[in-house]
């Protein structure tokens, strides 16, 4: 089962790595804070201090089509916000 699904990158959560030093992960439904703690010490070799996780829900859309009513949902995710160490960092764009 792997933890880590991806990094999020957007605008706010770069304002917030770069002030706070948190950093946004979307993660597995089913990991606990413990083992997210772990999987990011573990992927990027940094000390973290703290552990926020969010229950995103599914968004629901409905389309008026010339077919008919098509309605649809999106998938729920969670994601995690990090708080490393001060003086630590985690690069994102090492690897391009």
């Amino acid at each position: 089962m792997s933890i880590i699904i991806r990094p999020i990158v957007t605008e706010k959560m770069t304002k917030q790595s770069e002030i706070l030093n948190r950093f946004g992960f979307e993660v597995n439904r089913k990991a606990n804070k413990v083992e997210i703690k772990k999987a990011v010490e573990a992927a990027y070799g940094v000390n973290v201090v703290s552990v926020n996780t969010i229950n995103v829900r599914p968004d629901r859309s409905t389309k008026y089509t010339k077919s008919g009513l098509i309605s649809g949902k999106t998938n729920a995710i969670k994601k995690a916000i990090v708080q490393v160490q001060e003086g630590e960092t985690i690069d994102f764009y090492n690897n391009i």
